[in-house]
């Protein structure tokens, strides 16, 4: 495809939602009494006893639908999302709550900003996670109101001004949402709400909310979220920024700032689009500078579903229980690693994403980095779940894709293109050559007899197991080089 064509298709998410999780996690000792095996769960009584687990089946589902072969901009988004308005999984409690909190991420991941700030506000999760259900006039809380402003739309650089009062009238606005834990949703409560007038700071040109009673007392929601929209610029230049830092590199300088920050976030100020927006960044000629390739240190859930994808590694289909079993050994390694998917470590997201200087170094450490590496390995040779069940990838196959795979060099050279986003050195790869693929040897014809015996006779084990043996090592070497952390 073309460039054009190819953001095109990344952007062309799919209209229908994936199917929900269901009870895979059923041991024989340990059955949930509620949900059969294979029936999902969102739609059942809640079981504390069985909450952990549910959770559980979440984790795994999600890396499911991030692993799915489906090339899509989706579940990055939902990520961003998911950590933009960040919630922790374990600290909601119910499975269900959750997971409709993620599904409602997934579904506006390429909508409109503004619209997904009123659902978030109004969320039951959102609402469990900053205590939002506790704002009342009597007991005003000011949890949410502040990462509202300080986290959600405002952010926190010069340019955001809002004073602690505001935070204060925020909260004293946002007073009355309650929760229905029958059937999981939110309703506004006058009986609860602070029907004063709300007035802002000078930063908000001295705005006052006209406090409302009874039910229309919901409608200052919307007031506040206007209001907050009215400073545009702020809220524009915010997202496009922390949207730049995910994509592309933290660092923005005065350039970057006045040649691609403002202009992108003139255009999204417009309508609060997010497809569109993703569209500019990704088809323009700053996203393709050199200066830019390389210098993205990939999380975990990068590395492995980078991995997965490509080397075609086979996850089960039908059997419940080994999707659970596989898909959840995944998110556990994403966890090992560093990354608690489902569960940033605060409500401000990961610190990789946000912390200065360091950013996505915060990913790599002595016990991360060998972690990730290892765990790429267990999948080039059997990354065991569930007993003696493997994932594994499909090395050969993977090789076969190359133009000539018999050529040591072709094979070599076309693998970093498909696996790094920069070549290596010559150096490097004659030591590569030369101590895996040649076996030691000098001469290109080592590998090119090996490949070629075995391809003549594919079902002769002693033949699959030399290449094999020779395409494990390279592609090991490949994998433990900084260039495999870097996108």
């Amino acid at each position: 495809m073309s460039m054009s064509d190819a953001v095109d298709y990344l952007l062309n998410i799919p209209t229908t939602q994936p199917s929900p999780p269901v009870n895979g996690y059923n041991t024989p000792t340990n059955i949930d009494p509620d949900i059969s095996v294979g029936d999902t769960w969102i739609n059942g009584p809640e079981n504390n006893d069985f909450s952990a687990q549910r959770r559980n089946s979440l984790y795994a589902w999600s890396m499911e639908q991030i692993l799915s072969p489906d090339r899509h901009i989706r579940e990055k988004m939902t990520f961003f999302f998911h950590n933009h308005f960040a919630t922790e999984t374990e600290t909601i409690g119910s499975p269900i709550i959750a997971y409709n909190h993620h599904k409602m991420l997934r579904e506006n991941c390429l909508g409109n900003f503004k619209d997904m700030v009123k659902l978030v506000t109004l969320d039951v999760g959102m609402l469990i996670y900053l205590n939002g259900y506790l704002n009342t006039k009597t007991a005003p809380d000011e949890n949410y109101a502040r990462e509202l402003l300080e986290l959600f739309t405002l952010g926190k650089s010069p340019e955001s001004q809002y004073t602690e009062d505001d935070v204060k009238a925020a909260a004293r606005v946002l007073t009355g949402w309650r929760i229905n834990i029958t059937n999981y949703t939110s309703f506004f409560s006058s009986v609860v709400h602070d029907t004063n007038n709300k007035t802002f700071s000078a930063f908000f040109n001295n705005t006052t909310i006209n406090g409302q009673s009874g039910n229309n007392g919901a409608l200052e929601t919307d007031d506040l979220i206007n209001m907050i929209f009215s400073k545009e610029d702020v809220v524009a230049r915010y997202i496009v920024r922390k949207l730049y830092r995910y994509f592309v590199y933290y660092v923005i300088d005065t350039n970057i700032e006045n040649n691609v920050i403002i202009p992108l976030a003139n255009d999204f100020k417009q309508n609060w689009e997010i497809k569109p927006l993703l569209e500019a960044l990704l088809k323009s000629e700053h996203f393709y500078d050199s200066n830019n390739i390389g210098c993205y240190i990939k999380n975990p859930l990068d590395v492995y579903s980078t991995f997965i994808k490509q080397f075609k590694v086979q996850f089960p289909t039908s059997n419940v229980e080994d999707k659970f079993s596989a898909y959840y050994t995944i998110w556990i390694a994403s966890y090992i690693s560093g990354l608690f998917w489902g569960n940033p470590p605060n409500v401000s997201g990961w610190p990789a994403y946000y912390q200065t200087p360091q950013y996505y170094q915060l990913w790599l450490n002595s016990d991360t980095l060998p972690k990730r590496i290892m765990y790429t390995v267990y999948l080039m040779v059997g990354f065991q779940y569930k007993g003696t069940n493997t994932l594994v990838a499909d090395i050969i196959g993977f090789a076969q894709e190359c133009s000539d795979p018999s050529d040591p060099n072709k094979l070599i050279q076309e693998s970093i293109n498909q696996m790094f986003s920069m070549d290596i050195s010559a150096t490097q790869k004659q030591g590569l050559k030369e101590s895996t693929l040649l076996f030691g040897q000098t001469s290109d014809y080592y590998w090119t007899n090996a490949w070629n015996d075995y391809m003549n006779d594919p079902n002769d084990t002693g033949k699959k197991n030399i290449v094999l043996t020779g395409l494990i090592y390279m592609y090991k070497y490949l994998l433990d080089l900084a260039e495999n952390q870097l996108a």
